[in-house]
């Protein structure tokens, strides 16, 4: 099966460290195929541009009408453009090619060099308000280049306070998700947050800093990567936490050329190294990371049963369990009688349990569990979401173990940004348990999640028998969650489980290159669904 195919409409830079340059190299490190479509020329090197030179708007629609009919692209990523004839010129095309098809815009605003030379006057910056804001999927931008977009002047550069705000004003202005990059602010500062804003999520993504002088072509990485995983079929949250790994990578392989910045070297390999995982705040505060690295061997959870009755739990525990979930959902409008059932049923399970020696987690209901002396608790990303920063932290300073849901590789670094016990990637296998937009994981996803989290992995999804459960322990995860396979009988379910998995210890697959999508993109986002008369991949 063809590549999906990126185009990507930018400058040439004479030094091979920006521009088209880093456009080809950031779609090779993901395996997608782009067009580098010339819009200006640019004599420049390590230290300065000298001389830009745009393409007649002519020259340019005759490169991508000859693209159209033979090589259609799943996204267009924009970088220098010369002027608002060339923006128009590309707005049109977006519009011609959306009638036969999805296609994602990405746009880089690439207002000036780092050198400090201006490329855009007055009239490129209300052509881009007026015909690329709106069709963006995704925007890119540094906090310079989104204030002067929104007329907030060049020379005032935007605290990590007002950023949030900028994000919203160009998502009201019409694109639909935006990333403002962070690299360029506060050198001091030990790590690097990007905010995000899109459809799906919005919070800082943050890595470690890396300690380098060779930075040349960042912005044009990142917004190729955030192309090239929109043409891998990923939804515009889950591109940007590529784009930052890929980012990170490409910076870790700078190299000197020149007497000035030499450029960063995007390449493959990226998306298996754990180190790169990044993480993501739940609110508009600068994420305060937790410690990176994973966590401390721990005695595994293994088979992880959730039972939804306290009366349930003497059963588990009797057949061998040693890792329970208490799952007693809240009623519409639980009165005073139901919390104290509620209450008393937690009370009970952890009394089962410490006497068992076994571990449990309340899902839920924290406070709940705090009270009871309860040692875990489970929480889906909605719940977590729903508490403020003080609730969160008064979570964190409680003690629990917590264990989180992830669905999605943003999920997944929020998750990481809270130090959990565990995390849980699911669904592995489609499941009825409860409704979900998310595409099954399979076992690709969770042998991906498992070699990149930084915590245990516990898969839970659609895992109904002793058969499933051994193939899911055979990706090496910490634990396996069971609900309906318990059946009525853990007697007799509960060993099945327990032989199963031990024959599958240490059978461990080959990590995937990359995650799948987990999440079908919007039609408006501009990629279509995995479809075999598509280069696009979804």
């Amino acid at each position: 099966m063809a590549p999906p195919v990126v185009w990507s409409v930018a400058g040439t830079d004479s030094a091979g460290g920006a521009g088209l340059a880093a456009d080809l190299r950031a779609a090779d490190a993901f395996g997608v195929h782009l067009c580098p479509v010339v819009a200006a020329v640019t004599a420049q090197h390590s230290q300065a541009v000298t001389r830009i030179a745009p393409l007649s708007a002519a020259m340019l629609d005759a490169q991508l009408r000859a693209l159209a009919g033979d090589m259609p692209p799943c996204v267009i990523k924009t970088g220098l453009l010369g002027g608002g004839a060339q923006v128009r010129l590309v707005a049109q095309w977006v519009d011609r090619l959306r009638q036969a098809a999805p296609v994602a815009l990405v746009v880089d605003p690439v207002l000036g060099a780092s050198s400090g030379a201006a490329f855009a006057d007055a009239a490129t910056l209300q052509a881009y308000r007026d015909h690329l804001l709106p069709r963006a999927t995704v925007i890119t931008p540094n906090r310079r280049e989104a204030a002067r977009l929104l007329g907030h002047g060049s020379s005032a550069q935007p605290s990590s306070a007002d950023v949030p705000a900028l994000a919203r004003a160009l998502r009201a202005a019409g694109a639909q998700a935006v990333c403002i990059t962070g690299g360029d602010d506060d050198a001091a500062a030990s790590w690097v947050q990007d905010w995000f804003d899109g459809p799906h999520a919005r919070g800082w993504l943050a890595l470690p800093r890396v300690p380098t002088p060779h930075h040349h072509g960042t912005g044009c990485t990142f917004a190729s990567a955030v192309a090239a995983a929109l043409a891998m079929g990923f939804v515009s949250a889950d591109a940007a936490v590529l784009a930052k790994m890929a980012t990170t990578h490409a910076l870790r392989r700078g190299h000197a050329a020149g007497a000035g910045a030499g450029p960063v070297l995007a390449g493959p390999g990226f998306a298996t190294d754990a180190s790169l995982l990044p993480q993501m705040s739940w609110g508009e505060a600068l994420l305060a990371p937790a410690t990176t690295g994973r966590a401390p061997p721990q005695p595994a959870l293994g088979l992880y049963a959730i039972v939804d009755d306290a009366c349930h739990i003497g059963p588990v525990l009797a057949s061998g369990v040693r890792t329970l979930q208490l799952r007693i959902k809240a009623t519409p409008a639980p009165d005073a009688q139901w919390q104290a059932r509620l209450r008393q049923a937690v009370e009970h399970g952890v009394a089962a349990c410490r006497a068992a020696g076994a571990l449990l987690f309340i899902n839920d209901h924290w406070r709940v569990a705090i009270a009871a002396g309860a040692p875990g608790v489970h929480l889906g990303q909605e719940d977590l979401l729903a508490l403020d920063d003080a609730q969160r932290a008064q979570l964190r300073a409680s003690g629990l173990e917590l264990g989180v849901s992830s669905h999605s590789l943003w999920e997944l670094c929020r998750a990481a940004s809270l130090a959990p016990r565990y995390i849980a990637c699911g669904p592995v296998w489609p499941t009825a348990t409860k409704p979900m937009p998310w595409r099954a994981q399979g076992l690709h996803n969770l042998a991906w999640w498992r070699h990149m989290a930084p915590a245990p992995v516990v898969a839970i999804g659609g895992i109904l028998d002793a058969e499933r459960a051994a193939v899911a322990a055979g990706t090496g995860v910490d634990g396996v969650c069971v609900v309906r396979g318990l059946g009525a009988d853990p007697a007799v379910s509960v060993p099945r489980f327990l032989r199963a998995m031990a024959s599958a210890a240490g059978v461990h697959p080959a990590v995937p290159a990359f995650p799948l999508p987990s999440l079908e993109p919007d039609a408006a986002q501009g990629v279509a669904a995995r479809r075999s008369s598509s280069s696009c991949v979804g």
